[in-house]
């Protein structure tokens, strides 16, 4: 099995000064002896959705979106990433305020990987409840930027990046798939997502690797791998990997297991971060599959929208040339 290696790897991106509103989202009070934050009570008119920083001349894609903006200041960040964080666990924040958040978030975290100094900075300023969250995240990343080797990539991949399956399906299928195996339901998912973003990525690797969940079709013909099932349906595919972690000793050690998937031990401890931020939070769920495909390339870390179809490699300028949202402002 082999992951989507430039999925999992950015570089630095531009820091963009600006100035920008963000409405503070009240503070609720939580239990903290549970393990999973939660929202317990929301007053009315206290569900104010996180203002993102944008500016009217960004490129937009396709999409009307634009490239998330990183905040130059620390207590912006912190402030804007509290917020961020409250409003993807508020269950009545709807599911379509949720996509520009998800992505504001993902690149926050995916920048603040390089920047030790800045991170620490942002980190004191967090409440309590968010530290916890936010080492997972960076831990995660830092982990798989250990894996990085040689010169970032002149070409983009031919891949078609797509709507992935409706979140509710997918949990079926991570929940069915551990059910039968024993398997974490929160690692299934925590695999889907680096290793093709919970399906967006519909593209073969460099090594054959194919489907939602990068089997080998070798791997997947094994006796009680694939099952005579489809290597692209995600259902077919998140219980075939079950199988396939448990075949490599995942029950006994999910590490070993996951060394399947790539040997690699960063590979594996940064799964093990998803998979343990959506034990304790599951409701971090909502954030994490609106992520979207970012790719380490030589002229930044470069944001594949929904929509983006290459039938062959495109050489990086080019593209940019074509679709200058792709690429951080600055």
């Amino acid at each position: 099995m082999t992951s989507v290696r430039r999925l999992l790897i950015s570089l630095p991106l531009l820091v963009i000064p600006l100035i920008w509103g963000c409405r503070r989202s009240t503070a609720l009070q939580a239990n903290r002896n549970q393990e999973q934050a939660v929202l317990e009570q929301v007053e009315p008119g206290e569900l104010a959705v996180p203002v993102l920083p944008t500016r009217p001349d960004l490129p937009r894609s396709p999409s009307g979106a634009h490239y998330p903006l990183f905040p130059v200041h620390s207590d912006q960040l912190a402030l804007l990433l509290s917020d961020i964080e409250l409003a993807i666990r508020n269950p009545e924040v709807s599911p379509e305020a949720i996509p520009p958040l998800a992505h504001q978030q993902q690149v926050i975290y995916r920048v603040l990987s390089h920047r030790p100094a800045l991170a620490d900075q942002v980190r004191s300023k967090l409440e309590d409840r968010w530290r916890w969250v936010f080492d997972q995240h960076l831990a995660a990343r830092r982990s798989f930027l250990a894996m990085h080797r040689g010169p970032a990539s002149s070409t983009l991949p031919a891949w078609r990046i797509q709507t992935p399956a409706p979140p509710d399906q997918l949990l079926k299928a991570y929940r069915s798939a551990s059910a039968s195996t024993g398997i974490d339901w929160e690692v299934l998912a925590a695999v889907n997502l680096v290793e093709t973003g919970m399906g967006r990525i519909d593209g073969i690797s460099v090594a054959n690797a194919q489907g939602p969940m990068q089997f080998l079709p070798t791997t997947w013909m094994e006796p009680g791998i694939g099952r005579g099932g489809d290597i692209r349906d995600p259902w077919d595919a998140i219980h075939a990997a079950a199988r396939y972690l448990v075949r490599r000793g995942g029950l006994q050690d999910i590490r070993k297991g996951l060394w399947g998937y790539n040997n690699s031990n960063h590979y594996g401890r940064a799964v093990v971060h998803y998979a343990d931020l959506l034990k304790r939070d599951p409701l971090a769920y909502r954030g994490l599959y609106h992520w979207q495909i970012h790719y380490a390339s030589s002229a930044g870390d470069l944001w594949l929208h929904e929509g983006y179809n290459q039938q062959r490699p495109i050489d990086v300028l080019l593209y940019l040339r074509q679709n200058p949202h792709s690429r951080p402002s600055g």
